[in-house]
């Protein structure tokens, strides 16, 4: 027979590399949030479930396991097969450590098949996630990136983050660039899937002395940002990039290519068209039907998101500011690598 893990046994186990965990949910529950690096090998398909779920409601639960149990007769070999490919120690959840994930882990058993249960399933999970959240205190020191829209701040944490520097990607985790135009071309994170991939980045920065940070605000698209991280951002080192908006705007023509998602930019546009003086918001709009983008990005930054920063960026006093003149971004990285080093350097 199968035994049941604790989230915190399950979760060492998968830190330490000795663990494969396996969502038995639903594809689109899976999709909707699970724990990160989990596989999806679904007990039920979505029509699956829906049927045995109306069938529960609507006829009584002896029959919805009746029907459920037809349902999967039929796709047991092909469901042990699946497991049987993964090699290593395995551990199977549902949503709350139910039939799902019970049926899953006795038939797997029975098969030679060996894995575990995780004990309250996914629920378990996310009220460990909310707890961290609550709970978490950063002792760290925390250094801010900030820069005008365009300056190339993700690309200058990714790069950073390869040569082995503490990073906390914030727009990374929620799958957002964080303005208006942040979801284009990305399928955005919901805020259970930002919570645990958040968590799962804090916990892998424990050991270190400082991590750098992206000055974004209280909500990324449509996630938030835990109060303890946006405190902490306030109370730490601001960088600010300073860089030629020719560059910027070449930077935003490369990440965003708005040339692939031509109706996506003017619906974004039209969200803030209000706010920039009207014949330049004629202009912008013009530009982009146009397909002139590089004029519609540098109307963008100079009328609208240039004064938006510079508002936020003079909250700060002058002496928590250090500002970094640089001409592109491999600049910036050898600017702030410098600083880094020299701020971690033992006195």
């Amino acid at each position: 027979m199968f035994q049941d893990i604790s989230i915190e046994d399950l979760l060492e186990l998968k830190k330490q590399g000795k663990l494969t965990i396996i969502d038995v949910r639903s594809p689109s529950e899976y999709k909707n949030a699970t724990i990160p690096g989990s596989l999806n090998i679904p007990f039920f398909n979505d029509e699956e479930r829906a049927e045995i779920g109306t069938i529960y409601k609507q006829v009584s639960p002896q029959a919805a396991k009746e029907r459920g149990l037809e349902i999967v007769s039929a796709k047991l070999p092909a469901f042990v097969k699946e497991f049987s490919k993964i090699e290593g120690k395995k551990a199977v959840f549902c949503w709350r450590g139910g039939m799902r994930s019970r049926t899953s882990a006795t038939v797997l058993s029975l098969m030679g098949i060996k894995v575990a249960r995780l004990n309250g399933g996914y629920r378990s999970y996310r009220n460990w996630v909310v707890e961290k959240l609550k709970t978490m205190q950063l002792q760290q020191k925390a250094y801010i990136l900030n820069g005008n829209t365009g300056s190339g701040k993700t690309t200058i944490l990714h790069r950073l983050r390869a040569e082995g520097f503490p990073v906390i990607d914030l727009e990374g985790i929620a799958n957002h660039r964080g303005s208006i135009f942040g979801q284009i071309g990305l399928e955005p994170n919901n805020q259970k899937s930002f919570d645990a991939l958040l968590i799962e980045e804090l916990e892998k920065l424990k050991s270190a002395s400082y991590f750098l940070l992206e000055g974004e605000g209280k909500r990324i698209g449509k996630v938030e940002v835990p109060d303890f991280l946006i405190e902490k951002k306030e109370q730490g080192t601001q960088l600010f990039i300073i860089m030629p908006i020719e560059e910027r705007v070449t930077h935003i023509l490369e990440d965003y290519q708005p040339w692939n998602h031509e109706q996506e930019c003017l619906d974004a546009f039209n969200r803030i068209k209000r706010r920039i003086h009207t014949p330049i918001a004629k202009q912008i709009e013009s530009d982009l039907i146009a397909g002139n983008y590089s004029s519609a990005v540098r109307l963008l930054l100079e009328y609208y998101y240039d004064p938006l920063y510079k508002h936020s960026t003079d909250q700060y006093p002058a002496d928590k500011k250090i500002m970094i003149n640089v001409k592109n971004i491999d600049e910036a990285i050898q600017v702030i690598r410098e600083h880094l080093e020299s701020a971690a350097r033992p006195l």
